[in-house]
Order: structure tokens, then sequence, then C-alpha cells
């Protein structure tokens, strides 16, 4: 939810602008700062970021996006497979516009990047005829949700490669950002692997070229356009990694927990760090999602778990689709359906309670994609008052606040100092 100066907003941010009452009083009442959460030389992407918020350094743990969402689908993976986050995107014309005859992917732009937020009963079927058309013993597709499915490759087919994620090119041609090989070497072994390197590149664009002679007439595309809705006609790699290794949560910092979102991505972090996943019926990651059903999850669980994480992902996607109209209710629905109950409940409870809210990385709605700038949060801790002579929670208020600027990934041990305290 983080964000720039916007001119529709005579300048103000997007947590400048809106109402949030109950996201100010934990700003208000508790402490505030900065948090670093991508180090200097690492993509601003979610995998990283929400890594380090859990606790685990990017530098010691990080091996990519996909083996993440992985574990949350139930995929395990094995040796060296390979696992790429799988796009269903909309390609189409550079005016945007989505014709029956649209041009195939060499010529075409990344309209959508998530398929018009496609529904994930509609995504998997699509997902499941592209499998069964370009699925082999090597490559297996899966589906996950909304958008957001895999694919995994054996013996690390593709390793050595560059992928775009598309939610940073929206709008752009897509043959400037096609899979490429990484930079050449000198000697002979290397370009013996740069040659393979080459020719994994061409598979991977084959399959993503292919994807759209599979989808763009499929049943479910042709009765999304039939309603004025984007078709999923192309599929697109990205993200890729091998199975990572945590040490978990509760070894590192005996405390038990569990996570609650509708991203697979932050589910298998959950999954890794040894943390229980609540799946929670009607959560989709957009403006839709259950926010009480989210809410009422997180309060039952804090009855047996030492904390909860957790986490909502409309904010990003309206960042994403450059709507700042959107990303405001998007913090509107945060700050009344989220933090309003669990503040209250945190306040009735008869032990102290902290609440830790925070951005994973900045979305601003002009840029249409992450930054690696630090972002505001605020710790509150319901045996304080007025902590800080900070009054509101917004990008330049917590400049002052009194924790200055912090790693993300000591967040979590400055919170258990604070407890003991």
């Amino acid at each position: 939810m983080a964000d720039l100066p916007i001119p529709e907003l005579d300048g103000k941010t997007i947590l400048q602008a809106v109402s949030k009452p109950s996201i100010d009083y934990l700003a208000k009442h508790g402490r505030t700062g900065l948090a670093v959460t991508v180090p200097e030389g690492y993509p601003p992407g979610s995998d990283v970021a929400n890594m380090s918020i859990f606790g685990y350094d990017p530098a010691v743990y990080y091996t990519g996006r996909s083996p993440l969402e992985a574990l949350s689908m139930g995929v395990s993976l094995q040796g060296n497979d390979l696992a790429f986050r799988t796009n269903l995107i909309t390609i189409g014309n550079a005016d945007g516009t989505v014709g029956a005859d649209g041009p195939a992917l060499a010529d075409a732009y990344i309209v959508d990047y998530s398929g018009g937020h496609i529904s994930s009963e509609e995504a998997e079927e699509l997902i499941k005829a592209v499998d069964k058309e370009l699925g082999t013993d090597r490559f297996k597709f899966y589906p996950g949700i909304s958008y957001r499915h895999l694919l995994v490759a054996q013996e690390n087919y593709g390793k050595g490669l560059t992928f775009t994620p598309p939610h940073d090119i929206t709008g752009k041609k897509a043959s400037d950002y096609f899979p490429k090989a990484d930079a050449r070497c000198a000697d002979d072994s290397e370009n013996e692997k740069d040659v393979e390197n080459t020719k994994a590149a061409q598979t991977y664009l084959d399959m993503m070229a292919a994807s759209y002679n599979v989808l763009k007439d499929h049943p479910v595309n042709k009765k999304r356009a039939s309603v004025g809705k984007l078709p999923a006609n192309c599929i697109w790699f990205w993200g890729q990694g091998n199975a990572p290794k945590f040490e978990s949560f509760e070894k590192l910092h005996h405390k038990t927990g569990a996570v609650i979102s509708a991203v697979d991505l932050l589910k298998g972090i959950g999954i890794c760090a040894g943390l229980d996943v609540i799946e929670v019926e009607g959560a989709t990651g957009f403006l839709d999602t259950n926010y009480k059903g989210k809410a009422d999850a997180a309060i039952e669980a804090l009855k047996t778990k030492d904390f909860v994480f957790v986490h909502i992902e409309a904010p990003d996607e309206c960042g994403h689709i450059g709507d700042y109209k959107k990303k405001m209710q998007a913090v509107l629905d945060l700050d009344s359906k989220i933090v309003a109950p669990l503040l209250e409940y945190a306040k009735s409870l008869d032990e102290p309670c902290q609440i830790l809210l925070m951005p994973d990385h900045p979305t601003p709605v002009a840029l249409k994609t992450h930054t690696s700038d630090p972002i505001p949060f605020a710790l509150y801790d319901t045996r304080e008052n007025n902590a800080d002579n900070v009054s509101v929670f917004d990008e330049d208020a917590v400049i002052e606040g009194s924790l200055g600027k912090v790693y993300a990934p000591d967040l979590v041990s400055l919170m258990i100092e604070s407890e003991n305290k």
C-alpha cells in the first residue's frame, strides 16, 4: 500500500489521502519507522520482501519465488526440479484491444498480467488444457489460484535463463521481454552451456507461443469475451527456482504461528517456516476477497497460536493495474475490515498483545510495479500509549518514529524482545 505522491490527490500518497482511523491508531499509540524489506542486489519481489518480514534473510534463504508457491500447492520438488510461476495473461494489440483473431505472441503486447483477474475455476480448465497439449515427461503444469499457476521442469532445465515478471511490462511489446540466456562466458565449457541455455530459452518461448493457439479459442475464453471480460489467452513464465531449505520459525524464535493469505507465495513461505496455513473460503487476493473471514480466522488462530500473519493482496493488485481509486478502496477495506476488528480483539485480551502493520514493498500506481524503497511500519503494543510523537501512518510521518530504519528480517526479533520487556 506504500506509494508515491499522486497528482490527482493533490500530491498526496494513498496513505496520506485516505481515511484510516484504525491504522493511524496503531501509529499514534505505537512505535514507527521505516523497514528495508529488499536487500541490495535483490529484485523487489513479494517473495524477497515477505521472506524478510517473516524473519528469514533472503541472503541466506532465497532460492526463487516459484518453489515457495509449489509448496503451497502441494507440489513436491525433487532433486533438480525447477519451478516456474506461470501466469495466465492477456495479449493483444498495441492499443490494448483484444480481437478474436489477435496477433500471435511475436507481434503482441501485454494487455493484462492477470488474464482479467480470471477466476480459479476458469483458470483450472485453461491450465489443464495447456498441460494436455504442452505437458511432457520433462514439463508438468499445475493449476493454482486465479491467474497464478505453476510449471515444474526436470533437471534444472532453464536455470540459466532470465525471465521478466509480466506485471512489470503491462502495455509493452512482449518480444522485448522474451526469455533469454544469461551473459556469455569465454571458455569452451561455458560456451557449450551458452548454447544449451539459448536452446532452452527457445523451448520456453515456443511453449508460451503455442499456448496462445491452445487458449485463444477455448470455450472458457469465448464465454469471457461474450460478457465483455478479457480472455486469458497466453501463458508467461517467470520466477524460477529450486526447493528452498528453511529452519522452522518455532526453532528459531520459540513461537508457534499461522499464515492467512489468498496467495500461494505467502502460504509457501509459511509452509517452509513450519507454520500452519489457514484456508479462508472466498479469499481471492483482490478487492472482492473475504475480509471478514480472514479477520475471524485470525482471531480464532490467536486462541491457540502465539502469532498469526495476515496478508492482504488487494493494494498490490490495484497498484499493478494503476488505479489509485481502487487502491484507496483497498486501504479503506484493510483498515475497517481487518485492522479494526483485530485491534478491538487485541485490546480486549487480559494479556499483552502486539500488532505489526506494514506493506511488503511499494507498488506505486504511476509505475504499476514494485520498488525496493524502505516501507513504513508501525509496531503497536497494548501496554503502551503514545510511544512515538507520530500521529498518522504514512511514508513521511514514520520517518520521525522512534524505531528509525530497520532491516526487515530483524523485526520479528524486535517484536519478541519488546514482548519480553
